[in-house]
Order: structure tokens, then C-alpha cells, then sequence
């Protein structure tokens, strides 16, 4: 599979909207062929694991194990969930991981690890670093992102000790998507941002990337939703792998 960027993109224009707001949105981040690709891929794979946390305690979820469950089983885990939800950090997705390291990537044959190396060397990562303005930007890692009816992912700032991460990426694959069925990638209002409240829409082949640290959350998927909410995502890093 073969990445190309949209070559029409103005890397300047961006720059100064990332600077000025902590964010930015990338429409039409690659030529529309590779971003097709992408999302068949994305469809059609069988290996998503639901990921989620009980208090520190992160879980993943097979879809075999989750058919196993009872229906009694699956609501006690939903009740959790909910309840944490509340008060505190919580999240439940579907993820296919990709290794950081460049030796695991180009060893494992997944095309999701070949869009990561892509992201970070060449032409993409120029672009990155030119409009984040952070020269020192080293890699992108990444994951496969699906969210269904009831999936959602609350506050944080993504601020982790040791993890160099210069900022936040949400590469959309979503072709059709309705406001309301949620799904929207929202940024918290904070003293340097001021009150506003901003969000994303699920969108195609649109790269949504934001400052690390920076609250954000994604609102729950509603029972509405008529497809999975699809995206790549990730962190622009810094350092050794």
C-alpha cells in the first residue's frame, strides 16, 4: 500500500493556525486513492481489540472473548464502565496497535505499521514538523481507532513522563457522518485557549492534530450511528524508539 500526500497542501497556512490556536485541521491530508485504502482496510479487518480501563487497570477485549461473554456479564461491564465515567478517566474503543519500534514495523507486514514509518520519515514528517514547529519531532506512532454505538473516550491532556510527545494526531477515515451521532473530537476550554469549547466532526481523510498538553475527549457514539466512527491516531515524538 502507498501513501502519497496531497501535494496542494499549504504547509505556511497551517503553521501559523497551529501556532496561533494549538491546533489545526489537515483537509485532504493524503490523495484521496491511499485514503480509500485506508479505510477498506480499516472495514475489513477482524483483529480490533476493545480496549478499555477499570480504574489503573487497562483490559483488551478479543471479539471472540466478548461473544463469549453473557449477556449478564456484558451489562455488568457496561454498568462499570459507566460508573467510572462519571467521576473520573474512562474509556472503551476498538484498537489495532502498531509497534513503535522501526524494526517491529518493517518485520510485521501490517500496512497500518507502514503508514506509521511513513508518518515518520520523508516528506510526511517534514510536514508535520513544519506545521507543529518542532524540528526535533523524531516519529509518529500510531493505532487503528473504531468506535461503536456507546464508545467514547473522556478528559485528559495526554501528558505522559518520559513519552516526548510533542502533539496529538486524529487522522479521520469516516466517509459519511451525521453531528449528531457524536463521535466529535472536543478540545476543553483552558486559561491559554480561553472558554470556547472546540470540536471535530468525524470526517474522511481530514488529520486533526493539537498540542500535547491539551484536554480533550471524544463524546460518546450514539445508538444512532449508522457506521463505526474510523480513524488512525497517534503522537508526533520525539527521541530514540
Amino acid at each position: 500500500m502507498q501513501f502519497t500526500l496531497n501535494p496542494d497542501l499549504d504547509a505556511g497556512a497551517l503553521a501559523a493556525k497551529f501556532a496561533r490556536d494549538g491546533r489545526v485541521q489537515v483537509k485532504d491530508f493524503l490523495e484521496r486513492q491511499s485514503a480509500e485504502a485506508l479505510h477498506l482496510l480499516l472495514r475489513e479487518r477482524s483483529d480490533w481489540v476493545q480496549v478499555l480501563n477499570v480504574n489503573d487497570k487497562v483490559y483488551e477485549l478479543s471479539r471472540e472473548t466478548r461473544a463469549q461473554m453473557s449477556d449478564a456479564a456484558r451489562a455488568d461491564l457496561d454498568n462499570a464502565i459507566y460508573a467510572q465515567a462519571r467521576q473520573g478517566f474512562q474509556y472503551r474503543y476498538e484498537s489495532i496497535r502498531v509497534p513503535d519500534e522501526a524494526a517491529a514495523r518493517a518485520a510485521s507486514g501490517d500496512p497500518l505499521a507502514k503508514f506509521a514509518e511513513w508518518m515518520s520519515g520523508g516528506d510526511a514528517r517534514d510536514l508535520l514538523r513544519q506545521i507543529i514547529g518542532v524540528p526535533e519531532v523524531a516519529f509518529a506512532d500510531a493505532q487503528g481507532t473504531a468506535y461503536s454505538p456507546g464508545d467514547f473516550l473522556t478528559g485528559h491532556d495526554d501528558a505522559v513522563a518520559g513519552k516526548n510527545r510533542h502533539a496529538a494526531y486524529v487522522f479521520g477515515l469516516t466517509p459519511v457522518w451525521r453531528t449528531e451521532w457524536g463521535g466529535l473530537l472536543l478540545m476543553h476550554p483552558s486559561q491559554e485557549s480561553g472558554p470556547e469549547l472546540g470540536g471535530f466532526v468525524p470526517a474522511f481523510n481530514v488529520l486533526n492534530l493539537f498540542r500535547v498538553p491539551q484536554m480533550h475527549s471524544v463524546s460518546e457514539v450514539t445508538r444512532a450511528a449508522a457506521f463505526r466512527r474510523y480513524s488512525i491516531t497517534g503522537w508526533l515524538r520525539s527521541g530514540a524508539r
